[in-house]
């Protein structure tokens, strides 16, 4: 599972950064602390992903920590990019890839 989700993850970054959402300075250290959900009072779903999903995943696999449980970026991310008039379909896909794996839905296939 492990090389699964770390291939999604560069999924993830590579259509951030195709999308042009792939930001070269990291918000205010007062952004990053939010304690809201997805940070959603500080920063969009791109820098949430790119500032604090990512780097934590990426921490995760590295240090052989568990895994998240459950996942539920997906929807967030539909809601998020309707209406913004980008092509943002191969984004959501890994990010509902990343939902599946992580939630452990549709292990039989794997």
């Amino acid at each position: 599972m492990n090389t699964g989700i770390a291939e999604l993850l560069i999924d993830v970054e590579a259509e951030l950064r195709r999308l042009g959402l792939w930001e070269r300075l990291p918000p205010s250290p007062e952004a990053l602390a939010s304690d809201q959900p997805f940070s959603i009072d500080t920063l969009t779903l791109p820098q949430w992903l790119q500032f604090i999903f990512l780097p934590t995943m990426y921490r995760l696999l590295e240090e052989g920590q568990p895994l998240p449980g459950r996942c539920g970026i997906a929807p967030m991310a539909e809601e998020y990019f309707r209406g913004l008039g980008l092509a943002s379909g191969a984004l959501e896909r890994a990010l509902s890839q990343v939902d599946v794996l992580l939630s452990g839905e549709g292990d039989g296939g794997h």
